[in-house]
């Protein structure tokens, strides 16, 4: 009999030693090293080259999108292609009207985290100019052109754009910004990521563009980790390693969670 019990437990053991190691490794957390970078109005993704930098050299693997700014759905697309491209579990950030496109696109399922960069975060059913109610941004003001597309005033363009960048880079971003259709803020979404994902918000303290209090009831609604930054509008271009810290945390908390 204690023969037959020493052959029990020895095939026992050997059973463990061949499943336990795979279930263990299984269960270990993966931290996403996928980044997906998503650009808003009136700018292009050039203006993430500081991000892309600081979490490329964190080991990051970083997708810049750039968005037509032709319609919510052509923008979405152009994430949607960007996802597509990803070999695994990615971060998905909008910066401004991105935070819109993130919001519809990020239901991906590679996306297991959302960073709004000082970015708008309707609901599904929502239009993108709802989340303006009730608040304003005087010192913020759209052209708009006779085919419907719009720039930021030229002479305007620093205070409500970009007021800590240099003067260099404020004619450069003012020179070279991309048009939006403002028809955009009009369209409805039929998602929205930000109830199934978890969300972080940084916020520009000193943003022109967007009336503060908005962007706080938006991360506040939408239960994001909040961040605020001494910084314009121009955040995303102008506070990189700030921004890069945030996208860091949020992937290495979303790692901790992961089964």
């Amino acid at each position: 009999m204690n023969a037959q019990i020493r052959k029990l437990v020895m095939a026992a053991a050997a059973t463990v030693s061949i499943v336990g190691p795979g279930v263990g490794a299984h269960a270990q957390p993966t931290q996403p090293k996928n980044v997906v970078l998503v650009h808003g109005a009136f700018a292009d993704g050039s203006g993430w080259r500081g991000v892309y930098g600081e979490l490329t050299g964190r080991g990051y693997r970083v997708t810049v999108v750039q968005n037509p700014l032709t319609s919510l759905a052509d923008d979405v697309a152009a994430t949607k292609r960007a996802l597509a491209r990803q070999d695994g579990p990615t971060i998905l950030v909008g910066h401004s009207w991105g935070g819109t496109v993130i919001t519809e696109a990020g239901v991906d399922p590679k996306v297991v985290g959302l960073v709004y960069v000082s970015a708008l975060s309707p609901d599904a059913g929502e239009t993108t100019s709802e989340q303006y109610t009730g608040f304003s941004a005087p010192d913020f003001v759209i052209d708009t052109q006779a085919d419907g597309f719009g720039f930021v005033n030229r002479d305007k363009f620093k205070i409500g754009f970009a007021g800590d960048a240099s003067d260099a880079d404020v004619a450069f971003m003012r020179d070279s910004q991309v048009p939006i259709n403002l028809s955009v803020f009009a369209t409805k979404l039929s998602q929205a990521a930000w109830r199934t994902k978890p969300s972080w918000a940084v916020i520009a303290t000193e943003d022109k563009a967007f009336d503060v209090r908005m962007l706080h009831k938006m991360a506040k609604r939408i239960g994001a980790t909040i961040t605020e930054v001494k910084a314009s509008h121009a955040i995303f271009m102008t506070q990189p390693k700030a921004v890069a810290d945030v996208i860091d945390r949020a992937a290495q908390q979303v790692g901790r969670k992961q089964p």
